[in-house]
């Protein structure tokens, strides 16, 4: 354990002597224990002073676990001048029983069905230089009940555009939790790594959508995802005005084996991967 305490000696700021003595504990376990981490198999593998006792203590105490990933990331892993992404991602955890804190039913990419688990929502750096991911926050998310409301009949309109309609600009989207909840991690996270100049976050396809990128937008950044397969593009409208009518804003629908010429920069090979 005496090669872990110079690299936490850096939170004696942030914890007390206590809790260091125990995270340094903990930290040493998690590296010894060759199965699955519960704290009766933690608390086999530390050295003395660390009982069971003990990491109860430990989890028991708030933590800002915000300030403790970045202060050790700043610290030990971070330079200024290099190129960093901000990558997001939902994490789901299965879990039995009924009494631990968040617990719910989520769907599970691994096992492609909904299943009892709990769920996170994390934030992490992505070092372009290194391609390494460094954990940064981590916010549960909790199951919410949706209650089924009986669909109501659309009064019918007639074909075409109403008269004397005009065109508006877009209405800010409904956010749902899960976006209220990225919303506030990017209020904590982004005020806190400004020295990094932060331009993108890589987000996966279930937040392809406007909803998602609206609220990226917000918090000054921009959005590296992918879309639905059956998503659509199309191209400015490029053509004539017509003589009748207002001037389309669309052109050609975009083909995705066809791309057009002039949207092509450059490819190249590096390693396994093409860019």
């Amino acid at each position: 354990m005496t090669e872990i305490v110079p690299l936490v000696i850096c939170l004696e700021a942030h914890l007390s002597a206590t809790l260091l003595r125990q995270l340094c504990h903990v930290v040493f376990a998690m590296l010894c224990i060759p199965d699955k981490a519960t704290m009766l198999g933690l608390s086999r593998w530390t050295e003395k002073g660390g009982s069971y006792r003990t990491l109860q203590r430990l989890y028991q105490t708030p933590i800002n676990w915000f300030l403790i990933h970045k202060t050790l990331l700043q610290t030990h892993l971070l330079r200024s001048d290099d190129l960093y992404l901000l990558a997001g991602d939902e994490v789901v955890v299965s879990k039995a029983g009924k009494k631990t804190h968040g617990v719910g039913r989520f769907y599970s990419g691994l096992a492609q069905r909904v299943i009892p688990s709990i769920s996170f929502l994390a934030l992490s750096l992505i070092d372009v230089q290194e391609r390494r991911s460094y954990p940064l926050h981590v916010e549960q998310i909790m199951p919410t009940t949706t209650v089924k409301e009986k669909p109501t009949a659309a009064p019918k309109r007639g074909r075409g555009r109403p008269k004397g309609s005009k065109n508006h600009v877009k209405p800010e989207p409904v956010l749902s939790p899960l976006l209220c909840l990225l919303q506030s991690m990017f209020g904590l996270v982004l005020a806190q790594i400004t020295h990094l100049q932060i331009r993108h976050i890589v987000l996966d396809g279930k937040f392809g959508n406007y909803p998602a990128t609206w609220t990226v937008r917000q918090a000054g950044l921009h959005i590296i995802s992918k879309m639905r397969h059956d998503a659509a593009l199309y191209l400015p409208f490029s053509g004539d005005k017509p003589r009748r009518g207002p001037t389309p804003r669309y052109g050609d629908k975009l083909s995705y084996a066809h791309l057009p010429a002039a949207d092509r920069v450059s490819t190249h090979l590096d390693g396994d991967y093409r860019v």
